[in-house]
């Protein structure tokens, strides 16, 4: 086995898996030896990179899992089978589109089958995806030869350990998914990308569509204003986690910034939620989609529809693997609400990093109530890795 020195690390600022990781800006730190590492493994260096905040947790057990907030229950999210749209009877269809918008107000997240995506494309998305993430981490982090998107590990800014997201992505925008600006070795990759997004966005399209009708907003926004070339997808992989931290985050909690989030995940399981007040675990459906709402979504529906904290647990034994697609608006969209001061995407944006850097956590919407109360401690940190 050859092992190298690793001399780098990538130090990125946005937010997690919903959030705006698309505007992430990477900038290469001071070169500092941090490890050793296997020049072929695929997992990106944790242990090393962030081996004080190990220690650190050792030395002080009681404080080793602070802030680990404790699973409560499993749980199924509302399953809505989107065929019923297709069949031509008027009372199934406004039933189905009932049972969305019920979802989205009482739970914020809900699983969708029959929507329309074959399962050739989700297949072949996964199968790439793999291949892509499996490459050896020295590889992924040179990833701008690759000109996919930015690649992203770990938290770069985390100081204890329940701020650190144990996973790796690629943050593609789509308007990178061009084969002719491909290499040929990237063919593949980029057509089974091209594909997924296009189908996500049909599917991410039509719900926000109904979601708006069912609350009678107009429904011609999102045509209007999430254009592929804002949209982006996320490719996930949440690396075995090992045994001696067995509560470690594959992805700390946060909550959506965009309009709406499309998932497919694997069968290995590891999202949670949080439903009155509790952290609940999402049991796996590889065959179901997961749909959640974002922030945008929430303001813009005047708090009709909830944007949800939610995070990814490490697996001690396991890989997890998992692909989204984000619904976003043009930068200068207004989201205009009764609840919420206007503001464009671009105004939540730049507040969102503003109030990571001062505070290490996401106020979110908080900010832009009518009546808004100050930030305070113990809000929910929204990822830096994302």
């Amino acid at each position: 086995m050859r092992t190298i020195n690793w001399f780098f690390m990538e130090l990125s600022t946005g937010s997690s898996e919903g959030a705006f990781a698309v505007e992430r800006k990477t900038t290469m730190m001071p070169l500092q030896p941090v490890g050793i590492m296997d020049e072929l493994s695929p997992d990106p260096p944790f242990e090393t990179q962030y081996k004080k905040l190990f220690d650190m947790a050792e030395a002080n057990l009681e404080q080793k899992h602070k802030g680990f907030p404790v699973l409560e229950e499993w749980c199924d999210l509302p399953l809505i089978d989107l065929n019923e749209l297709n069949l031509g009877d008027p009372d199934k269809q406004q039933a189905c589109k009932k049972l969305i918008s019920t979802a989205s107000q009482e739970c914020g997240f809900f699983q969708v089958i029959n929507h329309g995506i074959s399962s050739d494309v989700l297949e072949v998305m996964r199968r790439e995806q793999v291949k892509l993430l499996k490459k050896p981490f020295l590889e992924k982090i040179r990833s701008k030869d690759l000109n996919l998107g930015i690649y992203q590990w770990g938290t770069p800014p985390a100081n204890c350990l329940e701020h650190l997201s144990w996973s790796e992505s690629f943050h593609i925008p789509l308007s990178n998914l061009e084969l002719g600006s491909a290499a040929p070795a990237r063919h593949s990759l980029m057509s089974a990308m091209a594909q997924f997004a296009a189908a996500m966005s049909e599917l991410a399209q039509a719900v926000a569509e109904i979601l708006a009708e069912e609350i009678g907003r107009p429904t011609a926004l999102f045509k209007q204003t999430c254009v592929a070339a804002r949209c982006y997808i996320r490719l996930n992989r949440y690396p075995p986690c090992p045994a001696a931290y067995p509560k470690m985050l594959g992805i700390i909690p946060h909550t959506d910034s965009a309009f709406l989030t499309v998932v497919h995940q694997d069968s290995i399981g590891g999202l949670q939620m949080v439903n009155n007040g509790r952290w609940i675990a999402v049991k796996p459906n590889p065959s179901a989609l997961i749909v959640n709402i974002g922030d945008l979504f929430q303001a813009w529906s005047n708090d009709v529809y909830r944007s949800v904290e939610h995070r990814v647990v490490a697996n001690v034994e396991k890989e997890r693997y998992s692909s989204a697609y984000f619904l976003c608006p043009c930068q200068d969209t207004v989201i205009e609400s009764g609840v919420y001061r206007s503001f464009t995407f671009e105004d939540y944006r730049r507040q969102v990093q503003e109030d990571v850097k001062i505070y290490g956590y996401k106020t979110g919407l908080s900010r832009f109530l009518i009546a808004r109360p100050g930030p305070g401690p113990g809000q929910s940190i929204d990822s830096l890795h994302e």
